[in-house]
């Protein structure tokens, strides 16, 4: 993933503290110097159109699997280990010859994206450490020339397929094993080189593997867009791949933005999909034990759908492709809890309820859905709703809920004291028309007494 200042730790230093912060709404968007945003004004109503048709499923699936598999899983120490650590090229390159994963661990890895419903998985084609997860013609630092001896990718494609899965390739500009991967930052001819090696490998991935899904972009150092010649590979990319989407890490917009370790939205009308780990690193670190619980997972994926964003969640498999008994765990409970609520986040559209101490929101058409993260038991209420309620029902179990609406606020009533639902209880509100919330006015006008009691 991309370098940072902060460790991987310091990031997730959680999850809990960047959702107490959206409380008041998703954050606005950090602008990133290797990412330009798009100008609206700047793109056709062709072009928007074709955007929206390209990204129609991506934005019902609201969930996918991210997948951070190469030789630094055989090391088990964080994918960054070869430059933390200034382990030498030649030494790192002995590791290509132990990575011989059991064949077709990817079987696992759909199987339980399909169980913790996710609707679509990304794997990483190539790291930052320069080994090449599919066979290319263009080196033989690849799975296919050394000790696996086959397409680690194309194990992936089937896998997914086979669960019906929609699929993508992770693929890392930034290169610590090719000899021009940091030259090329001074040296023309370097630059040029690496280039052609960069969009050879990229064009591979393109025509190898039939339809593919998303092409998502690492870490663009050391060059700009106009460098890398993005505008060329993208436009080799849409050429080869129609119905692709593209995100933004290669310098110029694409089709979505990536914030990283947070949940913070894109610009309105900007597509946004936030990726995180599980625990503290992205590819297997047999020592991290920072697990998400599944209730931060079921919580960061309502914050996400409540903005209209996905979630692309990663595991990181062992050396041998078997997956962290953690991971299984947390993502099969995860899982069981969308088996009953998955109503509530798949093709979920943007929320405009978001204030709660104790809940979260999501929305589809004139239903919005507060998701009880702490279940106070007697009742729940919503501050500031802006729009008359019809009905109410617990999303699990259907029964119904009672309610009170004044003027500025619902109450939900005699609720059970334990939580009809785990890890997060949905309550199904239907209302005469979408719902909205202004706790603002709430604060102005409800009629205040006099200065005593």
């Amino acid at each position: 993933m991309a370098p940072n200042k902060i460790t991987r730790r310091d990031w997730l230093v959680g999850t809990s503290s960047s959702l107490i912060a959206l409380k008041a709404g998703i954050a606005n968007p950090a602008t990133s110097p290797e990412v330009q945003q798009p100008a609206a004004s700047q793109e056709s109503p062709e072009i928007i159109a074709d955007r929206e048709r390209r990204m129609k499923w991506w934005h019902q699936a609201r969930f996918g699997m991210f997948i951070h598999f190469g030789l630094y899983s055989v090391v088990g120490r964080h994918e960054w280990v070869m430059e933390e650590e200034g382990i030498p090229v030649p030494e790192y390159e002995q590791l290509a010859k132990q990575f011989n994963p059991v064949p077709n661990s990817a079987r696992a890895w759909a199987k339980l994206a399909k169980q913790a419903g996710q609707k679509y998985m990304v794997m990483t084609s190539k790291h930052h450490e320069g080994f090449c997860n599919f066979d290319t013609k263009l080196t033989n630092y690849c799975a296919s020339k050394q000790a696996a001896g086959r397409d680690l990718l194309h194990e992936y494609v089937e896998a997914a397929r086979a669960e019906g899965l929609r699929f993508g390739f992770y693929y890392s500009l930034m290169d610590w094993h090719h000899p021009d991967g940091a030259r090329c930052a001074n040296d023309e001819d370097a630059r040029k080189r690496f280039v052609e090696y960069t969009h050879g490998l990229i064009h591979e991935l393109m025509t190898n593997y039939g339809k593919v899904d998303v092409l998502w972009y690492d870490v663009s150092w050391p060059l700009n867009a106009q460098k890398w010649e993005s505008e060329r590979m993208n436009k080799m990319v849409f050429e080869l791949q129609p119905d692709i989407i593209v995100n933004n890490r290669n310098g110029v917009p694409g089709d979505f933005s990536t914030p990283e370790q947070q949940i913070t939205a894109a610009a309105k009308g900007r597509a946004w999909e936030s990726c995180m780990t599980l625990n503290g690193s992205w590819g297997y670190q047999r020592a991290d034990d920072s697990w998400k619980t599944p209730k931060t997972i079921v919580r960061n994926l309502i914050q996400c759908a409540n903005g209209g964003g996905n979630y692309l969640l990663n595991i990181g498999p062992k050396g041998d492709g078997s997956i962290p008994p953690e991971s299984v765990t947390v993502l099969s409970d995860v899982g069981k809890w969308l088996a009953r609520n998955g109503e509530t986040i798949y093709e979920s559209e943007p929320c405009g309820v978001s204030h709660s101490d104790y809940a979260g929101f999501t929305r589809k058409g004139n239903t919005l859905y507060m998701h009880v993260y702490y279940w106070p038991g007697d009742y729940v209420a919503i501050s500031g709703l802006k729009t008359e309620v019809k009905s109410a029902h617990y999303v699990a179990t259907g029964g119904k809920v009672s309610f009170q609406q004044e003027q500025f606020r619902v109450r939900f009533t005699n609720l059970p004291k334990v939580a009809p639902d785990s890890p997060v209880t949905t309550i199904a509100i239907e209302c005469a028309f979408e719902p909205t919330q202004d706790t603002l006015w709430v604060r102005q006008e409800r009629p205040r007494a006099g200065v005593g009691v």
